[in-house]
């Protein structure tokens, strides 16, 4: 398998990377890895990699509340904490699942 898996969080709201977010990969309720968002809003290496690839179901789950409460949300009014993304790879590729990030709101899709 010659697939692997990248993410980066988008603060849509203040148009800048989401930095310091805990972001854990889960596979079958098993933790497989946890990286943390950089200044770019990425993690330094990819979240899978090639070696450990596998076709199947996963989940990644943005600890996004400590950032919604801090620099990236209004003081006291956090209303995301934990967003879960739930996906399927399919085929031997490179997976990218980015998290575009408001205060009231998500969305994410299947980049290159």
């Amino acid at each position: 398998m010659q697939g692997f898996l990248t993410t980066h969080v988008l603060d849509t709201a203040r148009g800048i990377p989401g930095r310091g977010i805990v972001v854990e990969l889960y596979r079958d309720g098993q933790m497989l890895a946890r990286k943390t968002t950089n200044d770019d809003g990425r993690t330094d290496s990819p979240i899978l990699a090639a070696e450990d690839f596998a076709l199947g179901d996963y989940v990644l789950l943005f600890k996004a509340g400590d950032y919604l409460d801090g620099d990236g949300g209004r003081a006291g009014s956090t209303f995301l904490k934990d967003i879960p993304i739930h996906f399927t790879m399919d085929q031997d590729q490179h997976y990218h699942v980015p998290l575009l990030l408001s205060g009231y709101g998500y969305s994410t899709y299947r980049g290159s």
